[in-house]
């Protein structure tokens, strides 16, 4: 049974969460930071460690990204997907999510997505299709890239997740495949 303590700190974090998003942009992060405060101080709920490697993967992400919008690799990837779509148009509904899944294998991040969908959008109005269906299909396309890519933070935590289970069971397999090999 749940005490009394869990039910107010539940309703601290609730409420901090409410007004936070009630006030919008940052004050949702400095308002849940003074629920953080007064569950550390106020409850003496000992905090966690930082997620020093998720903030590490996200810096690496964005900083990629950021490399390859300067250097003007993700406009060439955004015109091979326009010159794509826009020569099959009838089949936007097919083809978009596709390319919006690539781009976002390619980049690590879903926010490529964000820069298709005008275009998603233009070549759907063109050929009287409604614009609504491949626009969402592309965007749960990318969602689903987010956890096909090597350099999003998804697959990244799920490495470092896993790894350490998996280095306990396969390093005796390892000794023990080396030794039947060496006699």
């Amino acid at each position: 049974m749940l005490g009394y303590d869990f039910w107010i700190q539940l309703v601290v974090v609730l409420i901090a969460l409410f007004y936070g998003a009630r006030k919008g942009g940052m004050a949702l992060g400095l308002i849940g930071g003074i629920g953080l405060l007064v569950l550390v101080f106020g409850f003496g709920v000992k905090p966690g460690k930082p997620p020093v490697d998720v903030i590490l993967t996200i810096l690496a992400v964005v900083c990629g990204s950021a490399a390859l919008q300067a250097a003007g690799g993700l406009d060439c990837l955004l015109q091979i997907a326009e010159r794509v779509l826009r020569r099959h148009p009838r089949a936007v509904v097919y083809v978009a999510p596709y390319i919006c899944w690539f781009l976002t294998v390619l980049c690590g991040t879903g926010h490529v997505v964000y820069t298709m969908l005008p275009i998603i959008y233009d070549v759907a109005i063109k050929n009287n299709i409604r614009p609504e269906r491949p626009m969402a299909a592309s965007t749960i396309a990318a969602q689903m890239g987010v956890i096909c890519s090597p350099a999003a933070v998804a697959a990244v935590s799920m490495i470092a997740e896993v790894l350490p289970f998996l280095q306990k069971f396969s390093n005796p397999l390892r000794c023990q495949f080396r030794e039947e090999h060496i006699s």
